[in-house]
């Protein structure tokens, strides 16, 4: 397979790293401008073959969800006993799934009434269930936060219960008078912030029956709506968009530098956290980061970032799996390099489902056909103290 093989070549590499590192390092731990040139080259070949396994491995998951078996199919409009089942029956079915297709495919003109089961208020309508379930798959493999984080569907504004304050136990002498603490709740509310994603394709890719129009439709919107999605759940302010992990998080440890991190910071960082969240906990960071980290060692002179050996396995420091996403802050003063802790307190709240429509008229003069993919979702850590940040200091 050849995301193993890549796999192979990427622990080869870092051993040859790090045994360039124990063998040229000078006493002050600097490398001289050659070796230093050397290296460099060694790590912008380690960032390539990381680029490439991911791509790989992101593309062997989409081939297995797409090549999964559909459903029985339903040759007739579904019955139903309410609306709302008939609705989702509707969308489950067979002749549902090929009807959208004809209807992207006619320009909406062949719309049959098993389609319009799925019909929205404004006019869209509904994505077919295996449609959705297929996007909400590939969203878990392209996005981090939905793989870490605890995904909600809700139907309204959902309200999360959370224990503020607990109460405390005292020591009493025999006889004496009993006290009483009292326990405080708060509440987390999961709202709901509109995300849309539009793509023109031409009438002639629309029309050509040789085209994997829904391949290609599902793949760019679940692009598109991964990484816009994987942004504002790291560092979203929540105006207008969920609110980012990073933000609420607990700062765990300040650097000594604002451009540097050194091997106790990641270890102070881990021990911040309370051990209870540390048992499911995992590092989120910038690639840009990761390779300042990566020549970090231990008290013992163990380097602390250990490549994955297998498939599904991921990469690790300091014993813990390590995540990077493009979206989260660069080593820069007073940004929030690093997050790590239990991301399943990162709630995630998906209100309905998405609908998809056609965009008439807007690119007719040139050839093109606009379609626009909606949804609605909310994000918030419903718990501060399960993740820590390291924060660089400030300038």
């Amino acid at each position: 397979m050849k995301a193993q093989k890549l796999r192979e070549n990427r622990v080869k590499l870092h051993a040859k790293m790090t045994k360039f590192i124990d063998e040229h390092e000078r006493e002050n731990g600097t490398l001289s401008g050659e070796d230093s040139a050397i290296y460099d080259k060694m790590e912008a070949e380690m960032n390539e073959l990381t680029a490439a396994l991911e791509r790989q491995e992101r593309s062997e998951k989409m081939d297995a969800i797409l090549n999964k078996a559909t459903s029985a199919p339903l040759v007739s409009k579904p019955e139903a006993t309410d609306a709302v089942n008939a609705e989702k029956a509707g969308r489950f079915s067979d002749q549902y799934r090929k009807d959208m297709l004809t209807a992207l495919r006619t320009d909406f003109r062949n719309v049959s009434d098993v389609l319009y089961e799925g019909s929205d208020a404004n006019g869209g309508y509904l994505v077919p269930d295996e449609y959705d379930k297929r996007l909400i798959e590939g969203l878990e493999e392209e996005n981090i936060m939905r793989a870490l984080g605890t995904r909600i569907t809700t139907s309204g504004e959902h309200k999360i219960n959370i224990a503020a304050t607990k109460p405390a136990a005292s020591w009493i002498e025999e006889g004496g008078a009993l006290t009483f603490g009292e326990a405080t709740f708060d509440q987390i509310v999961l709202d709901a912030h509109k995300l849309h994603v539009a793509i023109k394709v031409t009438e002639e890719l629309l029309y050509d029956s040789a085209f994997n129009l829904e391949t290609y439709i599902i793949n760019a919107f679940t692009k598109a709506l991964a990484n816009a999605e994987e942004s504002a759940f790291l560092t979203g302010n929540g105006t207008g968009k969920p609110k980012g992990v990073l933000l609420d998080a607990e700062t765990g440890v300040t650097t000594k530098y604002t451009d540097k991190i050194v091997a106790d910071e990641i270890i102070d960082l881990v021990y911040s956290l309370k051990r209870p969240y540390r048992k499911n906990a995992s590092f989120i960071l910038n690639d840009s980061t990761l390779a300042a980290v990566r020549k970090l060692k231990d008290g013992n002179g163990v380097y602390m970032w250990q490549p994955a050996l297998t498939a599904g396995e991921t990469d690790r420091l300091f014993g813990y799996p390590v995540r990077t996403s493009q979206f989260a802050p660069e080593i820069e003063a007073a940004s929030k390099a690093i997050g790590f802790g239990d991301f399943s307190y990162y709630n995630i709240g998906d209100r309905g489902t998405r609908s998809m429509a056609k965009l008439t008229e807007l690119f007719a003069g040139n050839g093109m056909v606009g379609f626009v993919m909606k949804e609605r979702v909310d994000g918030k850590l419903v718990l501060p103290e399960a993740v820590k940040t390291l924060k660089m200091k400030e300038a």
